[in-house]
């Protein structure tokens, strides 16, 4: 896919999505945010761009502590969730672009975030340009929500309706995978040269869910997304009734967030 295409798909992608994912998307614990903060040991009044801010789930953790945003976001739907969300925090500019077209404002950020979002920008790209519109010292902070999973147990129940329906979904996804993922995403930056002394936490946790609002949670995930149509109704009206009538009508999730904070490499003069 060439870079124009995969622009354009970012742009839509969630688009039909957005009040799902607004609405159900897991929010990051106020603990982990604060911890992330303080580690990257920000300034008060601290200056952040955020990339792919979303509907601004992590936005407004960062807004209500008073530090100013510049945030992008290449989705108009998402955008206008971002603005209704940071509507009483006017220290929040919600700009509709994807960072790639964003105007680079050189050395100008106190910090750089990217919540769940930083996997969708080339590396070639995103690493040089983070870093230069970051100030000397100065910290990226990458967030992840990684998408919550039943136990292997409660899949097990779930995995007859994924065979029958969707086959290629017919499969575990462990925690520990995702977290490799992760991890060789944190190295692509640190191989970039443009970054340096990695920290990093998790918080776990379990989400339960009832039966609507699972299904919506697996309406934002891009498997599901790039279903057709007639093949994720059938396979959602399957787990709807495997869901009701042998796990009680809801499901247990369990949840990992995680931060990983890099700081710019100053370049020798």
């Amino acid at each position: 896919m060439d870079a124009d295409k995969e622009l354009e798909q970012r742009r839509s992608c969630y688009s039909a999505v957005a009040t799902a994912y607004n609405r159900v998307r897991p929010r990051y614990p106020v603990d982990l945010i604060q911890r992330a903060i303080e580690l990257a040991q920000l300034p008060p009044k601290a200056k952040i761009l955020e990339i792919g801010c979303g509907p601004g789930i992590a936005t407004v953790e960062f807004a209500r502590r008073g530090f100013s945003m510049v945030c992008v976001e290449p989705s108009l739907q998402m955008c206008q969730f971002a603005q209704q969300n940071c509507a009483e925090y006017p220290n929040v500019e919600i700009q509709n672009t994807s960072f790639e077209e964003w105007d680079l404002q050189t050395d100008s950020f106190d910090a750089v975030l990217a919540a769940t979002s930083f996997h969708w920008i080339p590396p070639e790209i995103a690493c040089p340009k983070v870093a230069d519109a970051l100030r000397d010292n100065c910290p990226l902070i990458l967030l992840w929500n990684v998408v919550p999973s039943p136990r292997y147990e409660v899949f097990q129940v779930l995995k007859e309706v994924y065979q029958n329906f969707v086959p290629s979904l017919a499969k575990y996804e462990r925690i520990e995978q995702d977290k490799l993922n992760l991890q060789a995403i944190n190295q692509t930056v640190i191989d970039s040269g443009r970054f340096q002394k990695l920290i990093s936490d998790e918080f776990g946790y379990n989400i339960t869910y009832n039966t609507d609002d699972y299904l919506m949670l697996l309406s934002t995930l891009s498997p599901y997304i790039a279903l057709e149509a007639e093949a994720r109704n059938a396979l959602f009206a399957g787990l709807r009734a495997k869901i009701e009538q042998e796990l009680g009508g809801a499901i247990t999730l369990e949840h990992l967030c995680t931060f990983e904070i890099m700081e710019k490499t100053v370049e020798d003069e």
